[in-house]
């Protein structure tokens, strides 16, 4: 194995040694508290174009199984790991996370310090990066650009996909979902109609569906500013649930507005309080923008959740119109199960109302 270095916008310089594809790769350099679950992690189309430091410090040891990614590829760009484990332990183990690094073509650093990564990204924010084998010959860090609407373009996909079921109708708007968001939609009996981020409503209208749901995704909510015209006229006709990338944008179609934080949510243990009961709940969150404090309507939205760590705002309901959004994701389980209620309102919008036959105009 050769040494290779992680070089950030800073100039600090961190060398490990390099597993998975000899190339280097440039991203905006983020973090990841989470114990377990690298690899659901690894694949989240919500990371692309990024390098992902996990805080955890050991990396590998039960192994790649058949079942628990979130989706066919690896989006992020690298890997940044402590200590990897060549030797998993695990019943359902089918290969090596090296090995597993190596087939996806994506450069890994074991043997960083990977706390002071986490520390230099907490003092500076989230920043760009490079994995390289010369680090004093790098002259430019990459073109990543959270504001580019090709990451959600690279993750989306490219025509519909249709699940059957005996239950509502569901389309799912595709800006990077997770497999467990399918999953848990599928467990709940709905049909389920997969389409991309570009669907407009007439398209969607013609699916005849009983609700939708924006998902997750990559990158700068800004960015689709294009598209939240025909985001809000979705809302406005069939009940709707927008989680992570799918909270933003519906938090923009409505006039509020979003701003980046300083080094992200992403882990498995981000306390969340629901405003309305006083209970906490904990949640796995990955996004590196929030909704703007203070911009939103309070005659349109109301705040359902906070942030108890930093009082961001993780929740919104509108005021008449069966809408709601959640920064964090409901269909993952850390807690385990704090936050199902979640697709059981959604699930009971959809039966209570199925497609409002009126709209708004603003």
């Amino acid at each position: 194995m050769e040494t290779a270095y992680l070089r950030l916008e800073t100039g600090e310089t961190f060398a490990g040694t390099l597993i998975g594809k000899d190339v280097q790769a440039t991203g905006e350099v983020v973090f990841n508290t989470s114990m377990t679950g690298y690899q659901e992690i690894l694949t989240d189309p919500s990371y692309a174009g990024q390098i992902m430091t996990f805080c955890y410090p050991l990396i590998g040891n039960y192994g790649i199984n058949e079942w628990d990614d979130e989706s066919l590829a690896l989006h992020l760009s690298g890997v940044i790991i402590s200590d990897v484990c060549m030797t998993p332990s695990h019943y359902a183990s089918v290969q090596m996370f090296a090995d597993h690094m190596a087939k996806a073509g994506i450069p890994c650093l074991a043997g960083v310090d990977t706390r002071a990564v986490v520390k230099s990204i907490r003092e500076h924010g989230a920043m760009r990066g490079i994995i390289t084998k010369t680090p004093d010959n790098v002259t430019s860090l990459g073109s990543y650009q959270a504001n580019d609407p090709s990451l959600v373009e690279q993750v989306s996909i490219q025509s519909n996909q249709h699940y059957e079921g005996k239950g509502s109708h569901v389309v799912l708007m595709d800006f990077g979902y997770k497999k467990s968001m399918l999953n848990a939609l599928l467990e709940a009996g709905c049909e389920v109609t997969i389409v991309p981020y570009t669907t407009t409503f007439t398209e969607i209208k013609q699916l005849h569906p009983d609700g939708v749901m924006l998902s997750n995704g990559p990158g700068d909510p800004k960015a689709l500013v294009p598209w939240l015209p025909q985001i809000k006229q979705i809302t406005e006709h069939y009940p709707t649930l927008g989680v992570c990338l799918g909270h933003q944008l519906i938090a923009l179609a409505y006039g509020a507005e979003t701003e980046k934080l300083h080094f992200g949510h992403r882990g498995g243990n981000h306390p969340v309080k629901d405003l309305q009961s006083g209970k906490v709940w904990i949640t796995p969150q990955n996004h590196g923008y929030t909704v703007k404090d203070g911009s939103i309507d309070e005659d349109t939205l109301t705040v359902t959740y906070r942030n108890v760590n930093d009082r961001s705002i993780e929740g919104l309901k509108h005021n008449w119109l069966k809408i709601e959004t959640v920064q964090f994701h409901p269909e993952a389980h850390p807690g385990p199960t704090d936050a199902e209620p979640i697709f059981d309102r959604f699930l009971h919008n959809i039966r209570q109302t199925g497609e409002m036959n009126y709209a708004f105009t603003y």
